[in-house]
């Protein structure tokens, strides 16, 4: 299999009935270039997929190289398994960032600040060593940029533990609101309190298990 990405070329994915909404379309994109920058401003995604008729969604990091999506999992879970057969697996993979909280006057306009990527395809299970070690160095950056050349390798054990699966983003779409609160005219002089509140993930500083060991440069962004 082939480690370069596909689907590199034009400025948006095309649109299915998958990935076109029903409500708020103005809020949804196909254009590559956020689709991707919601993405890389993320490592947890939410894989959802069907087992014995019943669906199943875990949580789980994930890279994207080029137009293609590397997701971790582990070569013991029996749905993964799955995409290791020639017909892969159908997923439905998500990425979602919370950017405020949105509090009107009433219960009903309150609502969420956010930017979101939902992709649906078929993922199937990383078996070329070659693509193995992009995609598991690509899934360590993705959480920790610079993290994979200050590490030990997997071995041979660690890598029959683990399984990664690739998704092409060829059926994928964004969705965002970016808005501030939107009160009805009518509660215009309601003495209830309206606004945002910004939501941010925070981190503190590095904290050393092995005291010997100076902190790395690429630690050092922390906290951030």
């Amino acid at each position: 299999m082939s480690t370069t990405p596909t689907n590199t070329e034009g400025t948006d994915y095309a649109r299915t009935p998958r990935t076109t909404p029903t409500r708020y379309k103005d809020r949804a994109t196909w254009e590559r270039e956020a689709i991707h920058a919601i993405l890389d401003d993320a490592y947890l995604c939410h894989l959802g997929f069907v087992v014995d008729g019943a669906p199943v969604v875990l949580p789980t990091v994930f890279a994207r190289v080029g137009s293609r999506l590397y997701v971790h999992g582990s070569t013991g879970s029996r749905p993964l398994r799955g995409a290791a057969d020639d017909q892969g697996l159908q997923v439905c993979l998500t990425v979602t960032h919370v950017d405020a909280l949105v509090l009107t006057k009433s219960a009903f306009n309150h609502s969420v600040n956010f930017r979101s990527v939902v992709a649906h395809g078929t993922a199937y299970q990383v078996t070329d060593p070659e693509e193995l070690d992009v995609a598991l160095a690509a899934i360590v950056d993705q959480v920790v940029p610079g993290r994979s050349g200050e590490i030990r390798p997997a071995n041979p054990k660690e890598l029959a533990a683990t399984a990664v699966l690739r998704l092409e983003l060829d059926e994928v779409s964004a969705k965002t609101r970016s808005d501030g609160a939107a009160d009805d005219p009518a509660d215009a002089d309601l003495p209830y309190w309206s606004g945002t509140v910004p939501v941010s993930t925070a981190y503190g500083a590095p904290e050393a298990h092995d005291p010997n060991v100076p902190l790395p440069a690429h630690m050092r962004r922390y906290p951030r």
